[in-house]
């Protein structure tokens, strides 16, 4: 049976498919904007577009993020630290800790073997520690984020970035480019600076191999350079990466599979025909 999972961001919103072997056979990701309940809709829609499924071959929905609760046509909801985990330990069944970093939120995870969350810090107080901070470093230099890592990739050397708070650290960015250094390496110690305040967190949850990276900032391969040289680990090696642009799916991909483990507990107890019967009577997601 397929299910689906529903991860409602802060800045995107993300829909996967997954079979009931967990394979991945559709996926979408649209912005979030001001209605969440239409972004999710819209996400999961175009997700079973792309499996050449309708929402009725769907057998159970869950929803995770911070807008989990707008998504009319879910089954349930769970924490993206739960969604994280999960997709973390399905990929990657070693993994200990899990660092997310996305545009609004820094999270890191500490998880046991079987890949339950034991331990946990969030930064989502600082805006200097989270993904939007390099986002509107980019556009105060005249670049959009679709043009980071390309900018990155021609930095030479990271100037310092050291302000413990985004007021602070946005006044060194100004003073960067008044005296002329290059966007490029402005962009690297905003990255540089970003990875301290990951570690730090990592540090908190008493973080140990293997280290799995998530959350959309990931997509930049500096990013994971430079995690990778602080961690001192190279990828492959105790650090983990998902393929592709599968790093700003894992929450998505977390919760789809939550919703098969729901569906082998429902058949096991002797309810899923029930469940079946009344997810057939649930909203359905309307595109728009």
């Amino acid at each position: 049976m397929y299910t689906a999972g529903v991860d409602v961001g802060s800045t995107y919103t993300k829909a996967v498919i997954v079979d009931g072997g967990g394979e991945l056979v559709g996926k979408s990701m649209v912005k979030t904007g001001f209605k969440l309940d239409k972004a999710a809709s819209r996400a999961l829609q175009e997700a079973l577009g792309a499996a050449g499924l309708a929402q009725r071959d769907i057998a159970y929905i869950v929803s995770t993020g911070y807008g989990r609760y707008q998504v009319p046509f879910r089954d349930t909801q769970v924490t993206d630290l739960t969604a994280h985990a999960r997709a973390a330990h399905h990929f990657f069944p070693r993994t200990r800790t899990v660092l997310d970093v996305g545009g609004q939120t820094m999270k890191a995870l500490r998880l046991d073997e079987e890949g339950k969350v034991r331990a946990f810090r969030l930064n989502d107080k600082c805006a200097a520690g989270r993904g939007a901070f390099l986002e509107k470093t980019a556009r105060y230099m005249g670049y959009e984020i679709e043009e980071i890592g390309t900018l990155i990739a021609t930095s030479k050397e990271p100037v310092p970035i050291s302000g413990v708070c985004a007021v602070f650290a946005e006044s060194e960015v100004i003073n960067h480019v008044s005296q002329g250094a290059s966007p490029a390496d402005i962009m690297h110690g905003a990255i540089v600076s970003l990875v301290g305040r990951s570690v730090q967190l990592m540090k908190r949850v008493r973080g140990e191999p293997e280290y799995t990276l998530v959350g959309g900032i990931m997509r930049f391969t500096t990013m994971v350079e430079v995690v990778c040289e602080e961690l001192r680990i190279r990828v492959g090696e105790g650090v983990n990466l998902l393929p592709d642009d599968l790093v700003q799916f894992n929450g998505a991909i977390g919760a789809a599979i939550l919703a098969q483990r729901r569906l082998q507990k429902l058949a096991d107890e002797g309810r899923l025909d029930d469940h079946l019967r009344r997810r057939a009577e649930m909203p359905l997601a309307l595109a728009g």
